[in-house]
């Protein structure tokens, strides 16, 4: 078993402990959903550190899903499972305020806003790539099982990833691109 699926595994076994496998989510559980994000990221080619983040990326809660596994401030437990690099990925994207963050991506020196201390700060560009590619998966795989939500948000979740793609690979976006497109319009460019 290579150092990933062991990762994956021992961070499966975490989410299952915490009561990921107790908590809905659309198409099924919250752990079903965490999968499915993580297997999406691997099939754009993402390195280990950011698909343990996919797996693991709702355990604090997020600005729109506020259902937590572990309090913020037990962020060392995760990291303990997944590795520090994966752990400041889903601490990023958790500490996320969309609505004041989004207008401004993904601007240089754009302020990213943190939800739980009510700072701002600008991340490094990797961490940055990392955060947009995860919100990519993430959205698109509510899109993909919700025929609602992807009805509802496409019209904002298409201009938002179309304003991130210089921070997308070209696999994500092509999947944002065929998931959000209006029907009859999809594309795969």
């Amino acid at each position: 078993m290579s150092a990933s699926l062991a990762d994956s595994a021992q961070a499966t076994a975490l989410l299952r402990r915490l009561g990921a496998t107790r908590v809905a989510h659309p198409g099924g559980t919250l752990l079903v959903h965490l999968q499915r994000v993580r297997e999406l990221l691997a099939g754009w080619g993402a390195r280990p550190a950011l698909q343990l983040a996919g797996l693991c990326h709702a355990c604090y809660g997020t600005d729109g899903f506020p259902t937590r596994l572990l309090p913020p401030d037990r962020r060392t437990e995760l990291a303990a499972v997944i590795g520090a690099e994966a752990e400041a990925i889903v601490h990023l994207y958790a500490s996320c305020d969309r609505g004041a963050t989004y207008p401004a991506l993904p601007a240089p020196g754009a302020p990213f806003h943190d939800r739980f201390t009510g700072r701002t700060h600008v991340p490094e560009p990797q961490l940055a790539r990392d955060f947009a590619e995860l919100t990519a998966a993430n959205e698109l795989d509510i899109a993909r099982v919700d025929p609602a939500f992807r009805a509802a948000q496409a019209p904002e979740l298409l201009p938002l990833f179309t304003r991130l793609r210089p921070l997308l690979t070209d696999r994500a976006w092509a999947a944002c691109q065929v998931v959000l497109a209006p029907r009859g319009q999809e594309r795969g460019d």
